[in-house]
């Protein structure tokens, strides 16, 4: 009954892509604090008796607040033992992670991290997307669509003007305002790939090129939650090789 924390990564979508540690750690959990984008299938290899709580974490769904997630967990861990934290991707890319576990060690609460696979990474190799490949790009940046104060991050501008890939997460509500700044500094020719429920049986996955992805993904039905890639790398992907995805005709 010690008091404990684990967050633990639970991949990107597939269910198969928790790490052995993760599985371990679940195996052993009193209780589950999970959020929607981790599979819930993962829920089977905790014991049947743990507590499993569904605690939420998607944009415009209703979920607790990252406060009282806080509090649950280390309510959680004291009157039952160890808690499992399972959250979508690597619980410290984008997934707030550190504050959960900082608030958990302020209660003397012993914390433990398993990584995961990380959607910026998985959800385009899932298409055929590398986010390097030498010769095409060299680097690649990993950047949130939208800050805490509901704008887009500083670094977004600094990355549409590399020539590295970027994968944007949580971004398909600012689509419009991302492909207005890459107009505008002159790379509205980039190929871009927008992956919706990455890795999972029902993904889908838009292809085109900055200045048309919008207008293709609307067509397409393709939506949140996605991942968005912008570069060179794209043009790796076997359908952006057809004519229509290769003709620039139009000037941002």
């Amino acid at each position: 009954m010690k008091p404990k924390l684990t967050l633990v990564g639970a991949g990107p979508g597939d269910g198969e892509l928790i790490t052995l540690k993760g599985i371990r750690a679940l195996r052993q959990a009193s209780v589950v604090l999970y959020d929607d984008l981790a599979n819930h299938t993962l829920l089977e290899f905790a014991p049947e008796q743990a507590l499993k709580l569904y605690v939420g974490k998607r944009a415009g769904k209703v979920s607790l607040t990252q406060q009282e997630i806080n509090e649950l967990i280390v309510e959680a861990a004291q009157e039952h033992g160890h808690v499992v934290r399972l959250k979508g991707g690597d619980p410290y890319v984008f997934g707030r992670g550190y504050e959960e576990y900082e608030y958990a060690r302020l209660y003397g609460i012993e914390c433990d991290v398993v990584p995961g696979v990380s959607s910026s990474i998985a959800v385009p190799a899932s298409q055929g997307i590398p986010v390097t490949s030498r010769g095409v790009s060299e680097s690649f940046w990993v950047i949130t669509g939208t800050t805490r104060h509901g704008e887009l991050s500083d670094d977004l501008r600094l990355a549409a003007q590399s020539k590295a890939t970027v994968v944007i997460l949580m971004g398909m509500s600012k689509l419009d305002e991302i492909c207005a700044m890459y107009c505008k500094v002159g790379r509205g020719h980039l190929p871009m790939a927008i992956v919706q429920n990455g890795t999972r049986a029902d993904e889908q996955c838009v292809i085109g090129q900055v200045w048309n992805i919008a207008q293709l993904a609307a067509e397409q039905g393709v939506g949140a939650p996605a991942v968005l890639v912008i570069g060179d790398v794209v043009s790796l992907h076997p359908s952006y090789l057809s004519e229509s995805m290769r003709n620039f005709s139009m000037a941002c």
